[in-house]
C-alpha cells in the first residue's frame, strides 16, 4: 500500500496576528510513502526541497512520521519510503517546515492505519513547532485563529477572509533563520506596545472578515515583532511602501520573513505584488512574486499512483479519495 498527501503552504501572524493568525496559500508540498526498501529509510527530495541539507533522520517530514507513530504507540516500520517535492520556498516565512511537519504525520496516519483524529495530529505539530499558526492552517485550510484553550490545548477556529481580499506576496532571493527572527524579539515589552497588539489583533480579524482596509491597515502593524525583525529583511520599508502605493490596505513579514505579504482587494492585488518586487529589484534583490486567495481545503491524502522510478519526484496528478 502506498499513499499520497498534498499540504498547503501558510503565511503567518500577518501583523498584529503574532503567532496566532495563519492562512493557508496556493503553494504546496506533495509527499508519498509506502514501505517495501531494503535500507531502513528512503528519502528523496525535489521541488524547493532539494535545497535542504538536514540528514534524513532530521527532515522534518521524518520527524512528523515519527511524532504520528508516537503518539499512536506504534513502530516505524522498517524500509519506509518517501518520495517528496515541494512548490514552497523554503526559509521565507512560508510555512515550509509545518507543511513538512504535517505531511509526513498525515502520512504516518493514512499508511499505517493510527486513527490519529486532526485534534491530535493538530496538538502533536503544535508541540514540534513550539505554537500553532502554521500548523493548523496546513491542516484545515483556509484563515485560522488559533489560541491557548484553558488546559493549553490548542483552540482553533476558522476566520472567514472577505471575498474581496487576496495575499500578494513578494519572496526575495534571501531567506532569514527562524531561530534569529526569534533571537531578535524582546523578553517582555511595555504594557503600552501589549495594549496596542492587542487592539491592532482585534482590527487584523475584524478587517479580514468584513474586508475593510481601515482595519487591516491597523491590524497589520506587528509591534511585537515586526520592529524587531525588520533588520534582518533588507529593503523592508521600500517593498510595504511600494505594496501601499499600488492599491494595497498593507503589507507586513509572512511568519518572521523573508517574504513579504500584502492584503489588497482583488482588482489591485496582482499589481501589488508587482510593485513589491520591483522595489526590491531596485535594490539588487532578486524577488519574485505571487498572488493567492485563502487556500480553503485542508490537506489531501490519497491512493498514490505507481511508485516513481528512483529519484524521480512525486506525480502531480492523483486521484483524491479524502480531504479532511
Amino acid at each position: 500500500m502506498s499513499v499520497a498527501v498534498r499540504v498547503s503552504a501558510t503565511t503567518s501572524n500577518l501583523g498584529a496576528g503574532f503567532d496566532c493568525v495563519g492562512a493557508a496559500v496556493d503553494r504546496v508540498l506533495t509527499l508519498e510513502a509506502d514501505v517495501g526498501g531494503r535500507a531502513p529509510l528512503t528519502l528523496q527530495r525535489a521541488g524547493t526541497l532539494t535545497a535542504l541539507s538536514a540528514a534524513h533522520e532530521h527532515d522534518l517530514l521524518v520527524t512528523g512520521f515519527h511524532a504520528a507513530c508516537d503518539r499512536a504507540g506504534r513502530a516505524v516500520p522498517h524500509g519506509l519510503r518517501l518520495r517528496a517535492s515541494s512548490s514552497i520556498p523554503v526559509g521565507r516565512g512560508l510555512g515550509s517546515s509545518a507543511a513538512a511537519l504535517v505531511a509526513g504525520a498525515v502520512a504516518a496516519n493514512a499508511l499505517l492505519g493510527l486513527s490519529l483524529s486532526d485534534a491530535e495530529l493538530l496538538a502533536l505539530g503544535t508541540e514540534i513547532e513550539g505554537h500553532p499558526d502554521n500548523v493548523a492552517p496546513a491542516l484545515f485550510g483556509g484563515a485560522v485563529l488559533a489560541v491557548r484553550a484553558p488546559g493549553g490545548a490548542a483552540l482553533t477556529t476558522p476566520i472567514h477572509v472577505h471575498e474581496t481580499l487576496r495575499f500578494a506576496f513578494a519572496v526575495p532571493g534571501f531567506g532569514v533563520d527562524t531561530h534569529r527572527a526569534r533571537a531578535a524579539l524582546p523578553a517582555t515589552v511595555s504594557h503600552a506596545e501589549a495594549r496596542a497588539a492587542a487592539a491592532a489583533s482585534a482590527a487584523l480579524v475584524l478587517g479580514l472578515e468584513r474586508g475593510d482596509e481601515a482595519l487591516l491597515a491597523a491590524g497589520l502593524e506587528g509591534v511585537l515583532h515586526i520592529p524587531y525583525r525588520e533588520p534582518l529583511v533588507p529593503g523592508f520599508a521600500a517593498v510595504v511602501h511600494a505594496a501601499r502605493d499600488a492599491g494595497a490596505a498593507g503589507a507586513t513579514l509572512s511568519g518572521s520573513g523573508s517574504a513579504i505579504v500584502a492584503l489588497a482587494r482583488l482588482e489591485h492585488a496582482v499589481a501589488v505584488a508587482n510593485a513589491m518586487t520591483r522595489a526590491w529589484r531596485a535594490l539588487g534583490i532578486d524577488a519574485d512574486g505571487f498572488v493567492s486567495p485563502p487556500h480553503r481545503g485542508g490537506y489531501e491524502v490519497a491512493l498514490a499512483p505507481k511508485a516513481a522510478a528512483p529519484g524521480a519526484p512525486p506525480a502531480s496528478d492523483f486521484t483524491r479519495t479524502e480531504i479532511s
